[in-house]
């Protein structure tokens, strides 16, 4: 059970790795604009502000790696990130967009719940 918990804590912190390359580097490319659903114009005049969440998305990435990377030592870093993941998610999709539930809420509730399984 221990494996299958770090290795969804480890597909959550991919995903915000992800999330820290699409803001930091492809806000205005092709690839950022379309997964957040923005113009060039828009994208262009904010590209400041999707890099500062893109390194909030990365520090949440980090923690989880880092969590990952303390063994059994690590239950409390993945369980404060795992839970930074799933009210950042919740408050994203009440506030910005639907699709941030299922991509960054539910499977940090699912992580939450392994972790807490195992």
């Amino acid at each position: 059970m221990l494996l299958v918990s770090n290795l969804a804590v480890a597909v959550v912190a991919l995903i915000h790795a992800y999330i820290l390359v699409l803001e930091m580097f492809l806000w205005t490319k092709p690839a950022g604009r379309k997964a957040f659903g923005l113009t060039h114009e828009f994208a262009v005049q904010t590209k400041v502000l999707g890099a500062n969440q893109g390194l909030y998305n990365g520090f949440l990435s980090a923690g989880l790696i880092f969590g990952l990377a303390q063994g059994s030592d690590g239950f409390a870093f993945k369980v404060f990130f795992l839970v930074c993941v799933l009210v950042a998610g919740v408050f994203g999709a009440a506030t910005a967009s639907k699709k941030i539930l299922v991509v960054q809420a539910v499977p940090a509730a699912i992580a939450i719940a392994l972790v807490a399984l195992a």
